[in-house]
């Protein structure tokens, strides 16, 4: 079955076929259709919606539904998202598994409602205190919006962690068709973990707090050997037209839909370009862009270069850094990026 749906509300559909049983949102612009879906879809399912009076209360709302076991999801935008921190530290340490899905609008500050991808910093490195990160899925389509929410649920709960799917003000708002999945997740054993006020769950214990400094250590070098085998284990990217490729647009969410239509345009001059999109920022998939490090490398973003500096890093750290660098192609403020830029940018390096 297909419905013709936005792509806020395919984050809903994707989070009830993942077994999602709470939303917990306070709508903000361009994420609201997530609440709004949220609030008609979930209590028709038998599930439960609650809209808490802040970003803050809903994060902690959160927290202690998925402390219980529960799977649950909110969603919201850079200012909400940037409110949520705390709480997200705190689910980090304490191995809660949820999702969170940040429909990214342009900034700092209020900014305005129209898409970029200036949170990648907060997001993909673990924007509040204490040395975590989340898993983090970007989806490039109405489509993905839906299944990656529904991986989001399954790899949290697998590594117990927080998940993000990481969007964006265009792909939350564009409508697409989307294939409905074709069954409802399993549910997911909690009782040798999740806190619910039971005589079988009465041994577990839920806490972030160590005032044995050795013990607080521990609980860190845990939480690292946890990320090394998120990295080892779950990189996601897909590779376009990238095998005879001169030059390489890196890009993901929007950004990656002009980039495609730019390798298309190119490739119809004889111009041999591919792209490399992310589907997992956090783990970064290294892996998949190890083979592509001695071509011409240009990211193409909506932000002043966050994603392009984790490249950089990430190739660094391999000793694959090009001895041109990685280009930056981008715009900031909500603006969306004209093929036409890419297509100059991109000539004007190989031509």
């Amino acid at each position: 079955m297909t419905k013709f749906v936005k792509g806020n509300e395919a984050v809903v559909i994707g989070a009830l076929y993942a077994g999602a049983e709470g939303y917990f949102g306070y709508p903000i612009t361009p994420a609201s259709e997530v609440a709004h879906k949220a609030a008609e879809y979930f209590p028709a399912a038998g599930r439960v919606f609650v809209q808490g009076e802040s970003e803050d209360a809903v994060a902690y709302m959160l927290y202690g539904a998925a402390a219980a076991g529960c799977r649950a999801l909110t969603a919201t935008s850079g200012p909400g998202f940037s409110l949520m921190q705390e709480a997200i530290s705190y689910m980090a340490a304490t191995d809660i598994p949820t999702v969170i899905v940040d429909v990214m609008r342009a900034g700092p500050g209020l900014g305005n409602v129209y898409p970029e991808q200036a949170d990648y910093n907060q997001v993909v490195k673990g924007g509040g205190h204490g040395s975590y990160r989340c898993l983090v899925l970007a989806p490039g389509n109405v489509q993905e919006m839906c299944d990656l929410t529904m991986l989001a649920f399954e790899k949290a709960f697998e590594y117990r962690t927080p998940a993000i799917v990481l969007s964006d003000g265009q792909l939350g708002q564009m409508m697409e068709p989307l294939r409905l999945p074709k069954e409802e997740a399993k549910p997911v054993d909690t009782t040798a973990w999740a806190v619910q006020g039971t005589a079988e769950t009465r041994k577990n214990l839920l806490t972030s707090i160590y005032l044995d400094a050795p013990a607080q250590e521990r609980m860190n070098v845990r939480l690292q050997r946890k990320y090394a085998r998120m990295d080892k284990e779950f990189q996601r990217a897909e590779c376009y037209q990238c095998d005879d490729a001169d030059v390489i647009l890196l890009a993901y969410g929007s950004s990656s839909r002009n980039a495609r239509t730019v390798v298309d345009m190119l490739r119809a001059e004889g111009i041999k370009v591919g792209l490399f999109r992310p589907i997992t920022l956090s783990p970064f998939p290294i892996d998949a862009l190890r083979p592509l490090a001695k071509k011409r490398l240009f990211t193409v973003e909506m932000s002043a270069g966050q994603f392009r500096d984790d490249v950089v890093l990430h190739l660094a750290r391999e000793g694959l850094l090009p001895p041109e660098g990685v280009g930056l192609i981008n715009r900031m403020g909500g603006m969306l990026i004209p093929v036409q830029d890419i297509v100059r940018a991109v000539k004007g390096a190989v031509l």
